[in-house]
Protein backbone atom coordinates (compact mmCIF):
# COMPACT_ATOMS: atom_id res chain seq x y z
CA UNK A 1 0.00 0.00 0.00
CA UNK A 2 1.32 3.39 -0.88
CA UNK A 3 -0.11 6.56 0.48
CA UNK A 4 1.53 10.03 -0.18
CA UNK A 5 0.73 13.01 1.49
CA UNK A 6 1.43 16.61 0.09
CA UNK A 7 0.61 20.23 1.53
CA UNK A 8 1.06 23.70 -0.21
CA UNK A 9 1.31 27.03 2.13
CA UNK A 10 -1.72 29.55 1.35
CA UNK A 11 -0.61 33.48 1.18
CA UNK A 12 -0.71 36.93 1.62
CA UNK A 13 0.46 39.12 -0.65
CA UNK A 14 1.89 42.04 0.83
CA UNK A 15 2.45 44.67 -1.71
CA UNK A 16 1.35 45.15 -5.15
CA UNK A 17 -0.86 42.73 -5.41
CA UNK A 18 -2.87 42.67 -8.96
CA UNK A 19 0.10 43.48 -11.17
CA UNK A 20 0.36 39.28 -11.67
CA UNK A 21 -2.55 39.32 -13.88
CA UNK A 22 -1.38 38.35 -17.61
CA UNK A 23 -3.93 41.13 -19.06
CA UNK A 24 -1.36 44.02 -17.12
CA UNK A 25 1.73 42.37 -17.00
CA UNK A 26 1.83 41.26 -21.00
CA UNK A 27 1.82 44.97 -21.90
CA UNK A 28 3.20 46.64 -18.77
CA UNK A 29 5.11 43.99 -16.48
CA UNK A 30 3.62 42.99 -12.70
CA UNK A 31 5.49 43.39 -9.18
CA UNK A 32 4.07 42.39 -5.89
CA UNK A 33 5.69 40.92 -2.76
CA UNK A 34 4.06 37.82 -1.35
CA UNK A 35 4.65 36.02 1.92
CA UNK A 36 3.82 32.07 2.07
CA UNK A 37 2.17 32.01 6.17
CA UNK A 38 1.80 28.31 8.21
CA UNK A 39 -1.50 27.75 6.89
CA UNK A 40 -2.21 25.26 4.26
CA UNK A 41 -3.79 22.86 1.68
CA UNK A 42 -3.69 19.61 2.40
CA UNK A 43 -3.57 16.24 -0.04
CA UNK A 44 -3.71 12.56 0.81
CA UNK A 45 -2.88 10.10 -2.28
CA UNK A 46 -3.71 6.44 -2.33
CA UNK A 47 -2.08 5.29 -5.33
CA UNK A 48 -2.72 1.17 -5.73
CA UNK A 49 -5.80 -1.07 -5.74
CA UNK A 50 -8.05 1.64 -6.50
CA UNK A 51 -9.96 0.29 -9.17
CA UNK A 52 -12.10 3.68 -9.89
CA UNK A 53 -10.93 7.32 -9.35
CA UNK A 54 -12.31 8.16 -5.75
CA UNK A 55 -12.42 11.95 -5.07
CA UNK A 56 -13.20 13.66 -1.96
CA UNK A 57 -13.14 17.44 -1.09
CA UNK A 58 -16.37 19.49 -0.19
CA UNK A 59 -18.25 16.96 -2.38
CA UNK A 60 -17.27 13.17 -3.64
CA UNK A 61 -16.64 11.94 -6.62
CA UNK A 62 -16.34 8.29 -8.21
CA UNK A 63 -15.92 7.82 -11.95
CA UNK A 64 -14.01 5.23 -13.97
CA UNK A 65 -12.35 8.17 -16.24
CA UNK A 66 -10.89 11.21 -15.40
CA UNK A 67 -12.36 13.00 -18.11
CA UNK A 68 -15.63 12.50 -15.73
CA UNK A 69 -14.95 14.61 -12.57
CA UNK A 70 -16.88 17.24 -11.88
CA UNK A 71 -14.24 18.98 -10.63
CA UNK A 72 -12.33 20.96 -12.79
CA UNK A 73 -9.22 21.43 -11.19
CA UNK A 74 -8.79 17.87 -10.33
CA UNK A 75 -10.00 16.78 -13.99
CA UNK A 76 -7.53 18.70 -16.10
CA UNK A 77 -4.95 18.06 -13.90
CA UNK A 78 -5.24 14.80 -13.59
CA UNK A 79 -5.74 14.31 -17.79
CA UNK A 80 -2.37 16.15 -18.27
CA UNK A 81 -0.11 15.01 -15.50
CA UNK A 82 -1.59 11.16 -14.89
CA UNK A 83 -0.86 8.19 -16.57
CA UNK A 84 -1.29 5.44 -13.84
CA UNK A 85 -4.01 3.48 -12.33
CA UNK A 86 -7.20 4.98 -10.79
CA UNK A 87 -6.26 6.97 -7.31
CA UNK A 88 -7.78 8.31 -4.58
CA UNK A 89 -7.55 11.59 -3.63
CA UNK A 90 -9.01 13.19 -0.54
CA UNK A 91 -8.10 17.20 0.45
CA UNK A 92 -8.54 19.62 2.94
CA UNK A 93 -7.80 23.28 4.07
CA UNK A 94 -6.68 24.86 7.36
CA UNK A 95 -9.18 27.69 6.37
CA UNK A 96 -12.24 28.14 3.84
CA UNK A 97 -11.88 28.53 0.41
CA UNK A 98 -13.23 31.98 -0.79
CA UNK A 99 -11.17 33.94 1.62
CA UNK A 100 -8.17 35.90 -0.26
CA UNK A 101 -5.36 33.21 0.46
CA UNK A 102 -5.48 31.78 -2.99
CA UNK A 103 -6.98 28.80 -2.02
CA UNK A 104 -6.97 27.26 -5.52
CA UNK A 105 -3.61 28.15 -6.70
CA UNK A 106 -2.27 26.64 -3.41
CA UNK A 107 -4.51 23.49 -4.26
CA UNK A 108 -3.30 22.66 -7.92
CA UNK A 109 0.39 23.36 -6.93
CA UNK A 110 -0.16 20.66 -3.91
CA UNK A 111 -2.03 18.12 -6.46
CA UNK A 112 0.86 18.57 -8.98
CA UNK A 113 3.51 17.87 -5.89
CA UNK A 114 1.85 14.63 -5.04
CA UNK A 115 1.46 13.81 -8.99
CA UNK A 116 4.90 14.38 -9.14
CA UNK A 117 5.37 12.35 -5.82
CA UNK A 118 3.60 9.15 -7.41
CA UNK A 119 5.86 9.17 -10.70
CA UNK A 120 8.87 9.28 -9.08
CA UNK A 121 9.45 12.67 -10.69
CA UNK A 122 11.41 15.92 -9.08
CA UNK A 123 9.95 18.57 -10.22
CA UNK A 124 11.59 22.11 -9.17
CA UNK A 125 9.54 25.23 -7.36
CA UNK A 126 9.42 27.36 -10.82
CA UNK A 127 8.01 24.55 -12.75
CA UNK A 128 5.29 23.23 -10.39
CA UNK A 129 4.54 27.32 -10.20
CA UNK A 130 4.31 26.87 -14.48
CA UNK A 131 2.67 24.20 -14.67
CA UNK A 132 -0.03 24.87 -11.98
CA UNK A 133 -0.86 28.55 -13.76
CA UNK A 134 -0.76 26.39 -16.63
CA UNK A 135 -4.32 24.38 -15.58
CA UNK A 136 -5.79 27.55 -13.79
CA UNK A 137 -4.41 30.80 -16.36
CA UNK A 138 -4.50 28.98 -20.13
CA UNK A 139 -6.68 25.46 -19.80
CA UNK A 140 -9.45 26.31 -17.01
CA UNK A 141 -9.50 30.51 -18.13
CA UNK A 142 -9.76 31.64 -14.76
CA UNK A 143 -9.18 35.58 -14.27
CA UNK A 144 -6.67 34.80 -12.02
CA UNK A 145 -2.79 35.78 -11.47
CA UNK A 146 0.51 34.06 -11.24
CA UNK A 147 1.42 34.86 -7.27
CA UNK A 148 -0.63 32.72 -5.96
CA UNK A 149 1.45 29.41 -7.99
CA UNK A 150 4.28 30.84 -7.13
CA UNK A 151 4.50 31.84 -3.33
CA UNK A 152 2.68 28.07 -3.09
CA UNK A 153 5.89 26.83 -4.58
CA UNK A 154 8.39 28.73 -3.25
CA UNK A 155 7.79 29.18 0.14
CA UNK A 156 9.33 32.47 2.17
CA UNK A 157 8.50 36.32 1.64
CA UNK A 158 9.92 37.22 -1.79
CA UNK A 159 9.55 39.84 -4.31
CA UNK A 160 7.69 38.46 -8.01
CA UNK A 161 8.85 40.19 -11.10
CA UNK A 162 6.20 38.95 -13.98
CA UNK A 163 7.77 40.19 -17.28
CA UNK A 164 6.09 40.54 -20.30
CA UNK A 165 6.86 37.31 -21.53
CA UNK A 166 5.51 35.73 -19.34
CA UNK A 167 8.09 34.77 -17.14
CA UNK A 168 8.88 34.94 -13.59
CA UNK A 169 11.46 36.47 -11.61
CA UNK A 170 12.08 35.30 -8.16
CA UNK A 171 13.85 37.26 -5.51
CA UNK A 172 13.59 36.43 -1.71
CA UNK A 173 13.85 39.50 0.14
CA UNK A 174 16.79 40.04 2.46
CA UNK A 175 15.41 40.79 5.61
CA UNK A 176 17.21 40.64 8.35
CA UNK A 177 16.11 39.04 11.98
CA UNK A 178 14.48 42.12 14.03
CA UNK A 179 12.57 43.29 10.82
CA UNK A 180 10.79 39.79 10.40
CA UNK A 181 10.19 39.34 14.13
CA UNK A 182 8.58 42.67 14.22
CA UNK A 183 6.65 42.14 11.14
CA UNK A 184 5.42 38.65 12.49
CA UNK A 185 4.49 40.02 16.14
CA UNK A 186 2.97 43.72 14.47
CA UNK A 187 1.06 41.63 11.56
CA UNK A 188 -2.64 40.51 12.38
CA UNK A 189 -5.51 38.78 10.38
CA UNK A 190 -8.67 39.17 11.32
CA UNK A 191 -11.89 36.75 9.63
CA UNK A 192 -14.59 39.55 8.29
CA UNK A 193 -17.09 36.19 8.74
CA UNK A 194 -17.53 36.79 4.54
CA UNK A 195 -16.38 34.61 1.97
CA UNK A 196 -16.68 35.57 -1.23
CA UNK A 197 -16.10 34.57 -5.13
CA UNK A 198 -13.24 36.30 -6.96
CA UNK A 199 -14.09 35.91 -10.48
CA UNK A 200 -16.46 38.63 -10.51
CA UNK A 201 -13.97 41.00 -9.50
CA UNK A 202 -10.87 39.78 -11.31
CA UNK A 203 -12.56 39.24 -14.32
CA UNK A 204 -13.65 43.21 -14.20
CA UNK A 205 -10.20 43.56 -14.13
CA UNK A 206 -9.26 42.14 -16.92
CA UNK A 207 -11.71 43.00 -18.95
CA UNK A 208 -11.03 46.82 -18.36
CA UNK A 209 -7.43 46.53 -18.51
CA UNK A 210 -7.99 44.43 -21.85
CA UNK A 211 -10.51 47.57 -22.97
CA UNK A 212 -7.74 49.95 -21.90
CA UNK A 213 -9.11 51.39 -19.21
CA UNK A 214 -7.63 54.51 -18.32
CA UNK A 215 -8.72 54.40 -14.90
CA UNK A 216 -8.00 50.93 -14.04
CA UNK A 217 -4.60 50.85 -16.35
CA UNK A 218 -3.75 53.88 -13.86
CA UNK A 219 -5.23 51.92 -10.47
CA UNK A 220 -2.35 49.22 -11.57
CA UNK A 221 0.43 51.37 -12.51
CA UNK A 222 0.24 52.93 -8.77
CA UNK A 223 0.04 49.49 -7.31
CA UNK A 224 3.19 48.09 -9.08
CA UNK A 225 4.32 51.46 -7.54
CA UNK A 226 3.78 50.84 -4.38
CA UNK A 227 4.76 47.53 -4.57
CA UNK A 228 8.25 48.35 -5.27
CA UNK A 229 8.19 50.82 -2.65
CA UNK A 230 6.73 48.02 -0.15
CA UNK A 231 9.92 46.14 -0.90
CA UNK A 232 12.29 48.96 -0.05
CA UNK A 233 10.73 49.80 3.47
CA UNK A 234 10.49 46.00 4.44
CA UNK A 235 13.98 45.67 3.46
CA UNK A 236 15.31 48.63 5.25
CA UNK A 237 13.50 47.38 8.21
CA UNK A 238 11.04 50.94 8.40
CA UNK A 239 7.81 48.99 9.14
CA UNK A 240 5.99 51.53 9.91
CA UNK A 241 6.36 53.17 6.78
CA UNK A 242 5.43 50.24 5.51
CA UNK A 243 2.10 50.42 7.29
CA UNK A 244 1.37 53.37 5.87
CA UNK A 245 1.82 52.04 2.33
CA UNK A 246 -0.25 49.75 3.38
CA UNK A 247 -3.32 52.03 3.99
CA UNK A 248 -2.62 54.18 0.89
CA UNK A 249 -2.47 50.07 -1.20
CA UNK A 250 -5.72 49.48 0.39
CA UNK A 251 -7.62 52.87 -0.66
CA UNK A 252 -5.79 52.45 -3.86
CA UNK A 253 -7.57 48.90 -4.39
CA UNK A 254 -11.37 50.42 -3.30
CA UNK A 255 -11.54 52.33 -6.12
CA UNK A 256 -10.41 49.43 -8.70
CA UNK A 257 -13.50 47.40 -9.27
CA UNK A 258 -17.10 47.68 -7.86
CA UNK A 259 -17.78 45.01 -4.93
CA UNK A 260 -14.27 45.53 -3.69
CA UNK A 261 -15.22 46.48 0.04
CA UNK A 262 -18.40 45.82 1.73
CA UNK A 263 -20.05 47.84 5.14
CA UNK A 264 -18.16 44.64 7.08
CA UNK A 265 -15.22 45.95 5.84
CA UNK A 266 -15.38 49.04 6.10
CA UNK A 267 -16.38 48.57 9.70
CA UNK A 268 -13.77 46.26 10.98
CA UNK A 269 -10.82 48.27 9.05
CA UNK A 270 -12.16 51.89 10.65
CA UNK A 271 -12.12 49.83 13.92
CA UNK A 272 -9.14 49.07 13.66
CA UNK A 273 -7.36 51.97 12.85
CA UNK A 274 -9.12 53.51 15.92
CA UNK A 275 -7.32 51.33 18.23
CA UNK A 276 -4.06 52.01 16.38
CA UNK A 277 -3.77 49.76 13.40
CA UNK A 278 -1.54 52.17 10.91
CA UNK A 279 -2.76 50.38 7.80
CA UNK A 280 -4.08 47.29 6.84
CA UNK A 281 -5.92 45.73 3.54
CA UNK A 282 -8.37 43.05 2.45
CA UNK A 283 -6.74 39.74 1.62
CA UNK A 284 -6.79 38.89 -1.89
CA UNK A 285 -9.05 40.61 -4.44
CA UNK A 286 -11.74 41.61 -2.48
CA UNK A 287 -15.22 41.28 -1.64
CA UNK A 288 -14.43 39.63 1.75
CA UNK A 289 -11.96 37.38 3.25
CA UNK A 290 -9.28 38.03 5.82
CA UNK A 291 -8.20 41.88 7.11
CA UNK A 292 -4.72 41.67 7.44
CA UNK A 293 -3.44 44.90 9.74
CA UNK A 294 -0.28 46.25 10.84
CA UNK A 295 -0.67 47.36 14.47
CA UNK A 296 1.71 49.42 16.99
CA UNK A 297 -0.41 47.88 19.84
CA UNK A 298 -1.47 43.99 18.71
CA UNK A 299 -2.92 43.72 21.98
CA UNK A 300 -5.42 47.23 21.43
CA UNK A 301 -6.69 45.91 17.86
CA UNK A 302 -7.22 42.26 18.87
CA UNK A 303 -9.79 43.28 21.82
CA UNK A 304 -11.53 45.59 19.19
CA UNK A 305 -11.76 42.64 16.70
CA UNK A 306 -12.84 40.70 19.02
CA UNK A 307 -15.68 42.76 20.61
CA UNK A 308 -16.53 43.29 16.57
CA UNK A 309 -16.57 39.46 16.66
CA UNK A 310 -13.94 39.43 13.84
CA UNK A 311 -11.95 35.68 15.14
CA UNK A 312 -7.90 36.24 14.72
CA UNK A 313 -6.39 33.76 12.66
CA UNK A 314 -2.55 33.92 13.97
CA UNK A 315 0.41 33.06 11.59
CA UNK A 316 3.54 32.76 10.96
CA UNK A 317 5.40 32.93 7.71
CA UNK A 318 6.75 29.35 6.51
CA UNK A 319 9.99 29.16 4.13
CA UNK A 320 9.70 25.87 2.79
CA UNK A 321 6.81 25.88 0.46
CA UNK A 322 4.92 23.00 -1.59
CA UNK A 323 6.04 19.57 0.05
CA UNK A 324 5.39 15.73 -0.14
CA UNK A 325 6.39 12.46 1.30
CA UNK A 326 5.62 8.88 0.40
CA UNK A 327 3.96 5.84 3.08
CA UNK A 328 4.53 2.42 2.25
Amino acid sequence: MSVIFARAPLRLSLGGGGTDLPSYYSEHGGFLIGGAIDKYVYMIVHTVFQRRYRMKYSEFEEVDDPKDIRHPILRETLLRHWRGQPLEIASIADVPAGTGMGSSGSYVVCLLRALAFARRMSLAPGSLAEQACEIEIDVLKEPVGKQDQYVAAHGGISAYTFNRDGSVDVEPLELDGSTLTRLRNNLLLFYTGEARSASGILKDQVDRTVGGDAGMVENLHRTKAMGLESRRLLESGDLESYAEVMHEHWENKRRRSPGMETDRVDTLYTLARRAGAIGGKLVGAGGGGFLLVYARRPEDVRQAMAAAHAPELPFDFEFNGASGSEYT
